[in-house]
């Protein structure tokens, strides 16, 4: 039951999410390259993103149900100060294994994004709560604007000398400052009335498993799709650092800025001009166009060896990314029955969280084994084989949901 206090409560967790998301988005670009500083190698350069998401995939259920036990703000608290602890161990690190223990620990507490969605579902009706998400979803791209930006200024213009402990501790003390927030201005949102409701959805909740799901063709090849972009995607997220110091000689500044520009023409896409382009060419064609954008971006990066054709080519990964994975949540929501919809959406952001793991890994690999384009272009060939199973999507449209709604 949504009431006067809930637009507050939702802003200050707006403020909570955007301050931490601050700090993951100064991090991200850099740390590959903070890795090498230690003597790794691409494939553990690679690897130090992947044990983030290996560990954040294995956890996170937990966190989801410890919210539902004991309340939203207690575990947003915790997983807030376990992010503070984290990024302190990466501002303070003296070797390679601490920087892995310090992401390790990250991963395993990351759990305040999923329990801040928890609490909006619970301080909304189904009326009100795609606008809340929407404002999460305006903390995620602020966050990837500004983090990265704030990241490339801290760690300083020279190549050869950059500060990579104190974007680490800036990360802390944002981290902090979001746990404060949290800790004087957010309510509990867990009370006996909603403990009740998640009880009862729980004993009435059908059980899917994958023998079932693998019956639902259409529905496997949208999950399918989910997962092949995230993991070209994450491939590129891993190595794009790595690439840039090899073949511009760059270092972290130049790639946080390069990331900060991404997330500005993300921004630009998903929040003023998806809604147009929904309309002019339906979701399954903008879906298409949306995978065959990211596609040639990552092919592009691959040959780059000038910025004008750099921007160009991730100008286009992330009109790729600002597109498909909206509308692939949207169609695989639309093809799902409202009780089972919460399994389905989870089996998605499962085989997207795997993906995280797989693609840094393969990315890694193969720029050690076939040169820094090699994951942009293997990611090339993965984007290929969704775009065929996106036409598969548009070829068995006429007779499902899918095509319905999106004409």
């Amino acid at each position: 039951m949504e009431n006067k206090n809930n637009g507050k409560a939702i802003f200050v967790l707006f403020l909570t999410v955007f301050i931490d998301l601050l700090g993951f988005g100064i991090i991200l670009p850099i740390l590959p390259l903070y890795a090498q500083e230690f003597g790794a190698n691409p494939n553990e350069a690679t690897l130090l993103v992947a044990i983030y998401s290996l560990m954040q995939f294995l956890f996170a259920p937990l966190w989801g149900s410890f919210s539902d036990r004991y309340g939203r703000r207690p575990i947003l608290l915790l997983t807030l100060s376990g992010s503070v602890i984290a990024y302190i161990g990466l501002g303070i690190a003296n070797s390679l294994w601490i920087l892995f223990l310090a992401r390790g620990f990250a991963g395993i507490m990351a759990g305040n994004i999923a329990t801040a969605q928890a609490y909006i579902a619970d301080i909304t009706t189904p009326a009100n709560r795609a606008r809340g998400m929407g404002i999460m979803g305006a903390a995620f791209g602020l966050g990837f604007i500004l983090g990265p930006a704030i990241g490339g200024i801290l760690t300083g213009p020279d190549p050869n000398n950059a500060n990579f402990h104190l974007p680490s501790l800036f990360a802390a003390g944002l981290s902090l400052l979001a746990w404060l927030c949290a800790l004087i201005l957010l309510p509990e949102s867990l009370n006996s009335h909603i403990e009740a409701k998640i009880q009862a959805e729980r004993q009435h909740r059908p059980k899917l498993n994958w023998l079932q799901l693998s019956k639902r063709p259409q529905l496997c090849i949208l999950i399918g799709i989910y997962f092949l972009v995230t993991f070209a995607v994450a491939a590129m997220d891993s190595t794009l650092a790595l690439w840039s110091r090899q073949e511009l000689n760059w270092g972290p500044q130049q790639t946080s800025y390069l990331f900060a520009f991404m997330g500005i023409v993300s921004t630009i896409i998903q929040g003023g001009l998806i809604g147009f382009l929904k309309k002019y060419f339906g979701e399954i064609k903008l879906l298409f166009l949306g995978i065959f954008g990211l596609g040639l971006g990552l092919l592009i990066i691959g040959f780059s060896q000038s910025l004008i054709l750099l921007l160009t080519a991730t100008t286009l990964v992330a009109w790729g990314i600002s597109i498909s994975q909206p509308i692939l949540n949207s169609l695989i929501s639309q093809i799902t029955a409202p009780e089972e919809q919460g399994q389905i959406l989870g089996i998605a952001s499962s085989s997207s969280a795997l993906a995280r793991i797989f693609g840094p890994t393969w990315a890694g690999a193969s720029f050690m084994k076939f040169g820094s384009s090699a994951p942009f272009l293997s990611g090339a060939l993965v984007i290929l084989l969704a775009l065929i199973l996106n036409l598969q999507v548009t070829k068995s449209a006429p007779q499902s949901k899918v095509e319905r709604v999106a004409r």
